[in-house]
């Protein structure tokens, strides 16, 4: 693998398949009565958040304090970056403390590439702007296979706000490296320019895809991030675009739902639909943890993944 990780597009193949080996190895441990391994002892790991996401940023702490890392968490807000720091100073400030990896979130999509050109230690993208969304796709693509088997020639389709959505770009990215046919579904306003650049097919029609699909992921409407009017109201976009019951039963009896979170329940998805037996959001959250492990594990550089072994209390 490359000493960072900035975009899905970074792993060929072999990585992406050496990190969902690894992370179905790492999982082991979370049903054990110490959730600890020794491997990244003695290492560093910060979490830069420039943007606010309790999920990821917990997400990520658990999975490096599982690898026995020592974790520095770093929140813009109260910092010095509130007072006019620079993303050059924040990381020059990191380097002179050591890092040994750096998590950054940040709301300017390039930031976790810059970010890479100033500090020694790797640095993984945990979301940039509309941009990407790296470790997401790895957890979704985890959760795809622990509950279809290989992806190879498996149908995705992918809902909603396409245009905002670092999650789609990463996950359309991701699933055409593992062999996945990919579909995105959206209104045409929430559809990016350079949408026919992307490795994928293009539908305005969810009721038209929905049989076909193995896969079905609902994306939230970022609103915080629409300046316009994407769409008439949140109604309209709820009856053309949003997976209700209904919906949901035209899938075929083995597809699977799934959502990045946090969801707007009646928006993108029907609340019985994101708490049927079909959906994998609660189990996306737990394999997070275990695809971040297992990326923090191979650039970080444990040597063997010391699955036998715990941590002595």
């Amino acid at each position: 693998m490359n000493r960072h990780l900035i975009s899905a597009a970074d792993l060929t193949r072999d990585d992406a398949l050496l990190v969902l080996d690894t992370a179905e190895e790492l999982a082991q441990i979370a049903g054990r009565s110490i959730k600890k391994l020794p491997t990244l002892r003695g290492r560093t790991v910060v979490n830069l958040f420039f943007e606010d996401s309790t999920r990821t940023r917990i997400s990520f702490e658990a999975a490096a304090k599982r690898l026995s890392a020592d974790v520095i968490n770093f929140s813009a807000k109260g910092s010095s970056v509130s007072k006019g720091e620079s993303l050059k100073d924040t990381a020059l400030t990191l380097e002179a403390m050591g890092a040994d990896g750096v998590v950054i979130r940040h709301n300017a999509s390039g930031a976790p590439h810059r970010l890479a050109g100033w500090v020694r230690g790797s640095v993984v993208n945990a979301g940039d702007g509309t941009h990407e969304h790296p470790t997401q796709a790895l957890l979704d693509a985890f959760t795809m296979r622990k509950r279809l088997g290989d992806l190879e020639g498996r149908k995705v389709t992918i809902v909603g706000d396409v245009l905002h959505s670092r999650v789609a770009r990463s996950n359309v990215l991701l699933l055409d490296t593992l062999g996945a046919d990919v579909t995105v579904v959206a209104p045409p306003t929430l559809l990016p320019v350079a949408i026919d650049t992307w490795p994928c097919a293009v539908s305005y029609d969810l009721d038209a895809v929905i049989p076909k699909s193995d896969v079905i992921m609902m994306l939230r409407v970022q609103q915080e991030r629409m300046n316009a009017a994407y769409f008439p109201t949140v109604r309209e976009y709820s009856r053309r675009y949003g997976l209700d019951a209904e919906r949901m039963a035209e899938l075929p009896d083995h597809a699977i739902v799934m959502h990045p979170g946090p969801m707007n329940r009646g928006v993108e998805i029907a609340a019985e639909v994101a708490d049927s037996v079909r959906s994998t959001i609660v189990e996306q959250v737990a394999n997070g943890v275990s695809a971040r492990m297992a990326v923090l594990y191979l650039l970080l550089g444990g040597s063997e993944p010391a699955i036998g072994q715990e941590v002595p209390q």
